[in-house]
């Protein structure tokens, strides 16, 4: 594997152009202006910093409904305009409604704040300079558009954090053929030892596509393939050993984070390039059978933690060897995963969960209000989302809801109960490969996982309430999360996994004068035990098929982190670790970081690239 800085590096291509960095600036309180021309550009901002956090070099935290971006571009020699060629620009997150202008003319429009922009250049430019405006509108006080934790008051409180808007993702341009790779999906059917692709590819008359799959350098397969329509389907089988112990090279999971280099070529009628994009899959397989997560053809215990994704000096953006860091730490605590919570991720941080073994459940940014137009908006952006992360094997399951979010009258709506039962199936529609936790937390209908929320900080009432299937369905009658029923009347437990996805949160400040958790550490050691104490509850179950720890780290007021939002530790990693593994200490030294010898030499790898 070669390892990609790529904003995009599933489907990578060689000539491209960063245009991160200084862009002029504006604030446009009163929404008056319209034009690209209009704008007193007096500011200047560091993309894709939001104009809200530190690194931005703004760092203004009011209500700032409207801003505007200017910058002018200059072509490198590589992707001067060619009449045989394309350009096209990429952002990869605008938060929320974008309008964006080439040159003065309007060229897209662009709803929700966590999915990509892409425009075709063409003939808006006719030079090697040309000027990129982009008008961005986020609302602080809409609940009716997906938001996750954004707060809409001034400061941070309870569980929300501080507002984004504008640019929050890389942008970018790349050069494509007229005819050209619109879209790659990547699937794997272990059963079967099959690989899947479904591509799109853009004017695609009399061009032809060609495949290339390695292992570590090795050819398994090279193929080619008439192109009859935009869109071709095709399975690879791969060469099948027949015994799992040789099986297992081909095979990714957590503990071995094995990817398979994809070349994609697409050429013309008389064999010319026109296209080429360098991409990675993977052979892994999950599903749930018999209450159980199953990963590879077995059952797998996950052991998942919370992670919001926010960062100090960037808000919700991060550099690349930040969004390295936490998956590295995430393996060293003893987790497998992480539910990625209300948030959709940079690609970079789901690259770095592919190449270093890290499970994730991506979840749907929650609007706050139940309504036809929230209904369309949520549906569209999650949609978008999907499309977008379907191919990377990191990801093992789907979360379009949250303890009820956007749907709060769930019980006594049936509006609201179709809406969330409709998003499960669609979800599944979009994608059967994968387990969707419908509404993720308590009032379960529409599922594959029943997931649940219990934030008791004793580990024997947690036992008391999973240990095993009999116990459980009492809990199912006595006990509500938050007040609310765990499952809907008419949609009881159907033995599927049983997961506890939120719990914990236990609060230990580091010398912080303010904050909360769940319950509260008076020291290291008072938090060690704690913590193991509460982990016992969760991995001594013979119910339940994998726990989800709140959470990675503190997050402004929420104070509950294994680690504080500047990713320090606030105990021994170690213990930490043997905790989420249900060991001893001593039982670690045979690998005391969690990592495979496959993972330190990918590492060795990564340093020296």
């Amino acid at each position: 594997m070669v390892y990609s800085t790529h904003p995009r590096p599933q489907m990578e291509r060689s000539q491209w152009q960063p245009l991160d960095g200084a862009w002029q600036f504006a604030y446009d309180d009163k929404a008056q202006w319209q034009r690209p021309d209009q704008p007193d550009f007096a500011l200047t901002i560091q993309v894709p910093y939001v104009p809200e956090s530190p690194r931005s070099g703004i760092h203004d935290e009011g209500f700032h409904p409207v801003v505007w971006y200017r910058r002018t571009v200059e072509l490198t020699d590589e992707l001067a305009p060619d009449a045989a060629q394309d350009l096209i620009l990429h952002f990869g997150a605008i938060d929320y409604a974008s309008d964006i202008w080439i040159d003065g003319q309007h060229a897209a429009s662009h709803f929700g704040g966590h999915t990509p922009v892409r425009i075709a250049l063409g003939s808006l430019i006719k030079g090697r300079s040309f000027e990129i405006v982009v008008r961005a509108e986020d609302d602080p006080a809409d609940m009716h558009k997906p938001r996750g934790k954004q707060d809409w008051l001034a400061k941070p409180h309870g569980i929300w954090y501080p507002r984004t808007t504008g640019i929050w993702q890389s942008v970018w341009i790349e050069r494509v053929g007229r005819s050209h790779v619109d879209r790659l999906h990547w699937s794997a059917d272990f059963a079967r030892f099959e690989i899947r692709l479904d591509a799109r590819v853009a004017q695609p008359q009399g061009c032809r596509l060609k495949v290339k799959l390695s292992l570590d350098g090795r050819v398994l397969v090279e193929d080619e393939y008439a192109v009859s329509g935009k869109d071709t389907g095709r399975v690879i089988a791969l060469p099948d050993p027949g015994i799992d112990d040789a099986r297992a090279q081909y095979v990714w999971s957590p503990e071995h984070p094995q990817l398979i280099d994809a070349e994609v070529t697409l050429v013309d009628a008389n064999g010319a390039v026109v296209d080429a994009v360098k991409s990675y899959t993977a052979m892994r397989g999950v599903s749930t059978a018999n209450g159980r997560f199953v990963m590879n053809g077995r059952s797998y215990f996950l052991r998942l933690v919370l992670d919001q994704g926010y960062w100090r000096e960037g808000i919700m953006t991060a550099s690349d060897d930040e969004l390295r860091r936490d998956v590295e730490l995430t393996k060293q605590l003893g987790f497998n995963g992480v539910r990625k919570h209300q948030k959709i991720e940079n690609p970079r941080f789901l690259y770095w969960a592919d190449v270093l073994g890290l499970l994730v459940w991506e979840e749907m940014p929650s609007a706050y209000a139940f309504s036809t137009e929230a209904i369309t908006r949520v549906t569209a952006e999650w949609q978008e989302a999907i499309e977008r992360d379907f191919s990377h094997p990191s990801i093992v399951a789907w979360v379009p809801f949250n303890e009820s979010w956007g749907i709060p009258e769930l019980p006594h709506d049936a509006r609201q109960r179709s809406y969330q039962q409709a998003l499960y199936h669609l979800t599944k529609s979009l994608d059967p490969t994968r387990p969707v936790s419908g509404n993720d937390g308590w009032e379960q209908m529409a599922t594959d996982i029943f997931a649940v929320h219990d934030y008791h900080y004793s580990g024997d009432v947690l036992d008391g309430r999973y240990r095993s299937e009999a116990v459980f369905r009492d809990t199912l009658t006595t006990f509500r999360s938050a007040g609310r029923a765990l499952a809907l009347e008419g949609h009881a437990w159907a033995g599927q996994p049983v997961m506890l996805t939120e719990f914990g949160g236990i609060a230990f400040f580091m010398g912080q004068e303010s904050g909360w958790g769940y319950s509260q550490a008076k020291d290291a050691d008072d938090f060690l035990v704690r913590y193991a104490d509460v982990l016992r509850g969760a991995t001594g179950s013979s119910l339940l098929a994998g726990y989800c720890y709140t959470q990675l780290t503190d997050t402004y007021q929420e104070q509950n982190g294994v680690l504080t939002m500047d990713r320090k530790p606030k105990a021994d990693i170690a213990r930490i670790r043997a905790a989420n593994l249900g060991v001893s200490v001593e039982r670690l030294s045979e690998d005391p970081l969690g990592y495979s010898a496959r993972w330190v030499a990918r590492q060795a790898g990564i340093q020296k690239n």
